[in-house]
């Protein structure tokens, strides 16, 4: 197969679905055999997906865009570049595809965000992408969801029939893994100025990752423990203003750190440091960072909602959405008892074992031929 991949939705601090285009190439060029691999990435960005290592891959550079002007192009520019690299399939790796196409076409959907919650998005999003999806839902010869539970909130909403879309469920890097090495830690340690013990939480900040109410639970851990605070890692996203505000009117300002975005290669060490982890998300269509924190040995406490429950099973402590007495219980039992966060450190690595970029791009490639063969 000459199969095209557009990785040109890439942002320049990638997470969530930045982090599935990366790791889905890279793992898709080590299944090579005799597919060849056509991706589409803009200028700056193919430097966050090229490797030494990534051989066999043919590059086509696109000019530097903002996020609007990079769909006018997917829709005008890309169909022609796709026809001139003869590509057999044509993989959207962010939920929407070029409306015409000279070839078959696989579109990956990470949530369905947009149709559950659009108050949490700003009003462009809230316009635009729910009407793309469904024409994308339409028109692509197959639809990768990237949690069973995202595949069964796609069916539901876009009314898609079962045969056309597939549960594939991302990885989780080699690199997320518990780390020994105490200079190593220490100097991450300094150079966020973290201070221990701290719990910590990694995600957009953005209305549907509910900070609110992890900040209202630490308050009130706060108030008993003087020595503990909260780590927020991850860049300012929209609608965060709220956030600020509650900080300052619980008086949290000296307990709660703001570390903004943390790259690839610091990110499992911050994981190693934290004494908890901590993600109270509404809504997730996969959800990396408690696997991320449990590969890394850290106790998860999450939501049971959406994908996170089926992803870590028994590993982690759940609590539902919006309950903050639920939260901060969860929180205060789990900070005073040492035993029960072994219990749960153990557990989560091996449940994030079965979670693996490989397993990823070969059920990836099923897809694609799939999508060819119904072309």
């Amino acid at each position: 197969m000459r199969i095209g991949i557009d990785a040109t939705p890439l942002p320049a601090q990638p997470v969530g679905a930045g982090v599935y285009i990366i790791q889905l190439i890279r793992a898709l060029a080590a299944e090579l055999g005799a597919h060849h691999f056509i991706v589409f990435a803009q200028r700056s960005r193919r430097p966050l997906i090229d490797t030494p290592q990534l051989t066999g891959v043919e590059w086509i550079e696109t000019p530097d865009l903002s996020p609007a002007r990079r769909l006018v192009w997917e829709q005008v520019a890309l169909p022609r570049l796709a026809r001139r690299a003869g590509v057999d399939v044509l993989h959207s790796l962010h939920y929407t595809r070029p409306y015409f196409l000279p070839c078959a076409s696989v579109v990956t959907f990470h949530d369905m965000t947009f149709f559950l919650y659009p108050k949490l998005h700003t009003r462009s999003k809230r316009v635009f992408f729910p009407w793309i999806m469904r024409v994308s839902a339409r028109k692509a010869q197959a639809i990768i969801a990237v949690s069973e539970n995202t595949r069964r909130d796609a069916m539901r909403l876009l009314k898609i029939t079962p045969e056309k879309i597939f549960t594939v469920q991302n990885g989780i890097g080699a690199e997320f893994r518990p780390i020994d090495d105490a200079a190593l830690l220490e100097t991450c340690q300094k150079k966020y100025n973290l201070r221990q013990p701290f719990i910590l939480y990694v995600g957009t900040v953005e209305p549907r990752k509910n900070l609110p109410l992890l900040l209202r639970a630490f308050a009130r851990l706060a108030a008993q423990r003087a020595d503990i605070s909260l780590v927020i890692v991850g860049r300012l996203g929209w609608m965060y203003e709220e956030v600020f505000q509650l900080i300052e009117a619980l008086g949290l300002s000296e307990r709660v750190q703001f570390t903004g975005y943390v790259p690839a290669e610091d990110l499992p060490m911050v994981y190693n440091l934290a004494q908890i982890f901590v993600y109270p998300s509404l809504y997730e269509g996969f959800g990396f960072p408690p696997l991320e924190a449990m590969a890394c040995g850290a106790p998860v406490i999450t939501t049971a909602s959406s994908a996170m429950q089926d992803q870590v099973g028994d590993a982690a402590i759940l609590t539902p959405p919006g309950d903050e007495q639920a939260l901060y219980e969860a929180m205060d039992r789990l900070v005073h008892d040492p035993e029960l966060r072994r219990t749960l450190s153990a557990r989560g690595r091996g449940q994030v074992a079965q979670f693996t970029w490989q397993t990823t791009a070969q059920n990836t490639l099923q897809v694609y031929q799939w999508a060819i063969h119904n072309h």
